[in-house]
């Protein structure tokens, strides 16, 4: 007698809001455990696919079951902690778990044949043991502290630490305090941004052996990418350090998290599944019983409110390593000064006095280009994008103009294409001008060695080359630069030991945002960019920070000069719960995607009058549908929706029963349409 093939629910990748959203079933001759990793028909192709537990009996019956094609042998199952979090992650975030799942599995395992694993896998692989190749230096009382504190409960743990005070070195003990303690131990570090993993990697590499550590981002091949999730999901890679996807990494004997400048809104997605890292590393400790340790010079408010009600357990280090300081932070007020100034003359002067000293000066413009904009002297002509609601930058290197939105890219027109007019110009400044300026400015000012200053930029446009960050970073460290341009990129997380001047040339632009989150991110910004000088305490008692303000009496301003965050964030809770504004209520967008705004808007609209009728309507607040700050991009118009309630469940209740609804009512003519739970950008 022939046994009966074994049904098997198994989620693959699907399309957003799609009627296939939940596992689908297979037939399998073998028992197939939960996580194992299948290939399966869908349609006319062959995907990959996450065995996820027995099917439905309901569904026996009903119609014919495909077979699974293969399992991808020699591969452990996926764990069942894992698959709690993916399934977590889809529920809060309202996505599929097939989109979740196969989105945080390396792109190469659905390219691969069974045959092709087989092969793999049977290369040997490296032993995870290897002998540290670097002495830990003695810790200050401040990290002791932290540490005993790490030690003793059970978390989430909020390191607040000023920046230069050593937090690096507190994740590299708690990371050997864990390896040592359990043989089968492995520790998650996570960084905001790729241009951070390297030299983070670095400093564990030297601590831990370099086949003990691997590195997960998108910056990496196909084959990389792989590699490093064969290495973490087998247990051979003790340590794992990564970006925001890293959160999804398969780690079976994960102890340990650290979330590294954890207030970072890059650990936000924007696209897919809008997940927040940050947050589920929290989820995922709590899942698996690893401490969770997040970290800032300037936590989030949402973490420092759950700090201080007692949910975090709050680890301080105010003070740098050594005899160095914060700079002292120096306004400069734009209203004395004459018209069209781009560097104050003192401000200019404080410069020059560095190169003589052969010390560095950083100067932080968050605007890429040449010119935000290039326009007519004689007519209304600027140089706007035809397929989005913004401008086009000039970039003069290259002479073209590209929207930073959608991609699109001209040459700079001979003459004013409205009037014909030859004297067009650029408006405003960005990175690549302010380059060109100051090199003019301090033409006539000498290095120590008689030598002419030297400038250089780092910013998205001066490292797209593989390789080039990293070639401009050690020249930044050797010293070979005088003075360093950037924007945000070169303002958090590096150790620049020979800058003793910082200085913020527009800050401006984000003191009176309708965002309400803008004066929280410019605080951080401003602060891990006063981070950047005085690393060195030889240089501390010289080292300044600048910034160049219309408004130097705003409050904002008066908290940064005395290097004072808690009170700065105790004002702006105070004013969010006033306002009833995260974290003391939570939020959604619904935002919707079309040829026409009418079509967004009026969707928009459909649902948020459908949406009165569902069970939790009452508790929750729908507001009216409006056009999203950058209103079209690519020809397509965009509109947005903010739903608020003052609890979180009632939300997640709300959204679940509203997605059908949304569904039904989808229009002719309408794109996409998107739910967006926590949003970092209203």
């Amino acid at each position: 007698m022939t046994q009966a093939p074994h049904r098997l629910a198994v989620v693959v990748a699907t399309p957003a809001h799609s009627a296939v959203g939940g596992p689908l079933t297979y037939a399998s001759e073998p028992a197939l455990a939960p996580g194992t990793l299948v290939r399966v028909p869908l349609g006319r192709r062959e995907v990959l696919g996450v065995v996820w537990g027995e099917a439905d009996p309901a569904g026996e019956g009903q119609f014919e079951e495909k077979p699974v094609t293969a399992a991808l042998a020699g591969i452990p199952p996926l764990a069942p902690a894992w698959r709690q979090l993916v399934a977590f992650a889809a529920s809060y975030y309202q996505r599929s778990i097939g989109e979740v799942a196969l989105a945080a599995l390396p792109p190469q395992l659905r390219e691969l044949s069974p045959e092709q694993w087989t092969r793999r896998l049977r290369r040997e692989r490296a032993s995870a043991t290897a002998a540290p190749h670097e002495s830990a230096p003695s810790l200050t009382a401040e990290q002791e502290a932290a540490l005993d504190g790490l030690r003793g409960g059970p978390g989430p743990f909020l390191l607040f630490g000023a920046t230069g005070s050593g937090k690096t070195e507190v994740y590299l003990r708690a990371t050997a305090e864990v390896l040592e303690a359990d043989p089968q131990a492995q520790v998650l570090v996570m960084v905001p941004e790729i241009n951070l993993t390297p030299q983070l990697q670095a400093r564990f590499t030297q601590r831990f052996g370099a086949v003990a550590v691997v590195s997960m981002h998108s910056g990496l091949t196909p084959p990389q990418r792989l590699k490093a999730w064969l290495a973490a999901h087998t247990g051979g890679a003790r340590i794992v350090l990564g970006t925001r996807m890293a959160v999804f990494a398969s780690m079976p004997h994960l102890r340990l998290v650290v979330v590294d400048e954890e207030h970072d809104p890059s650990y936000k997605q924007q696209e897919g599944a809008r997940y927040s890292a940050r947050d589920l590393a929290i989820y995922r400790g709590h899942v698996e019983g690893a401490r969770v340790l997040l970290a800032s010079a300037t936590p989030s408010l949402e973490s420092w409110h759950a700090s201080e009600k007692g949910r975090y357990q709050r680890l301080a280090m105010p003070s740098r390593i050594g005899e160095g300081r914060m700079p002292a932070v120096r306004l400069v007020d734009l209203n004395q000064q004459p018209k069209g100034t781009v560097l104050a003359p003192q401000l200019l002067a404080a410069i020059e006095q560095r190169v003589q000293r052969g010390e560095q000066t950083l100067l932080f413009l968050n605007r890429r280009g040449y010119a935000p904009v290039l326009a007519c002297t004689n007519c209304d002509w600027k140089s706007e994008c035809p397929h989005c609601s913004a401008y086009r930058v000039f970039h003069k290197i290259d002479r073209t103009l590209r929207c930073h939105h959608c991609g699109f890219t001209e040459r700079v027109p001979r003459a004013c294409p409205s009037c014909g007019n030859l004297d067009i110009a650029p408006l405003g400044r960005g990175t690549e001008r302010l380059e060109e300026h100051i090199g003019e400015l301090l033409a006539r000012a000498r290095r120590p060695d008689g030598g002419p200053p030297r400038v250089a930029r780092i910013d998205a446009d001066t490292t797209r080359r593989k390789g080039a960050l990293d070639e401009q970073l050690a020249q930044v460290h050797s010293g070979e630069v005088d003075v360093l341009v950037g924007t945000q990129m070169v303002t958090k997380g590096h150790d620049f030991r020979r800058i003793t001047l910082v200085a913020a040339l527009n800050a401006d632009s984000a003191l009176f945002s309708s965002d309400f989150r803008a004066p929280e991110r410019l605080f951080a910004l401003l602060l891990q960019a006063t981070g950047r000088a005085g690393r060195d305490a030889a240089h501390a008692q010289a080292s300044e920070m600048w910034i160049q303000t219309w408004h130097p009496a705003h409050p904002l301003f008066a908290a940064l000069k005395r290097h004072d965050y808690p009170k700065f964030a105790a004002q702006q809770l105070e004013e969010r719960e006033a306002a009833g504004m995260p974290p003391f209520s939570f939020q959604a967008l619904v935002r919707a995607e079309a040829r026409t705004q009418e079509v967004a808007q009026d969707f928009l609209q459909a649902i948020s009058d459908a949406s009165q009728s569902l069970q939790d309507a009452a508790a929750v607040t729908v507001y009216p549908p409006v056009p999203m700050a950058v209103q079209r991009v690519a020809n397509v118009e965009r509109a947005q929706m903010v739903v608020e309630s003052p609890s979180r469940k009632a939300l997640q209740r709300f959204l679940w029963e509203w997605q059908p609804v949304m569904q039904a009512r989808r229009p002719k003519g309408l794109i996409r349409w998107a739910v967006d739970v926590d949003p970092l950008a209203i």
